[in-house]
């Protein structure tokens, strides 16, 4: 991990913080209610990989829970951030799994048609909000 992605990434969790998005201190689990909303159906509700779409995929998704575990004890965060935006297309494979970058971009630019907004900032913390849902996940 670069220590500039790094710096970013620990620099949008402490906005989040305190903004009073962070999960653990909002009445909303934005990391949770976006894993149900765009990562169950595959993943699993305990992030598993045993979702309800499994059989309609290629390929099977992983474990969700285990990724800490098979990378030393350390969520590997940028390659989950790269995968999840659609930067790391060898980790999408066959391309079973949407590109949440570009549908969050999407989104936002039909929610603030005619506001100006950062588009960057707002999947960044879509995205972030995920991580750390998924970082609650993980087995010890």
């Amino acid at each position: 991990m670069t220590g500039r992605f790094r710096l970013g990434v620990a620099l949008s969790l402490l906005a989040l913080a305190a903004s009073g998005v962070y999960a653990q201190t909002s009445k909303v689990d934005l990391g949770k209610r976006e894993y149900e909303t765009n990562c169950a159906n595959c993943h699993g509700a305990a992030g598993k990989g045993h979702g309800p779409y499994v059989e309609f995929l290629k390929k099977s998704p992983p474990d969700l829970t285990t990724l800490a575990k098979a990378n030393g004890g350390i969520l590997p965060m940028e390659r989950l951030y790269q995968s999840i935006t659609g930067n790391a297309v060898s980790a999408h494979g066959s391309r079973d799994m949407p590109i949440w970058g570009r549908e969050y971009s999407i989104e936002a630019a039909k929610y603030y048609a005619d506001m100006p907004y950062d588009a960057e900032a707002y999947v960044r913390a879509r995205v972030l909000a995920l991580l750390e849902y998924i970082n609650r996940l993980q087995v010890k």
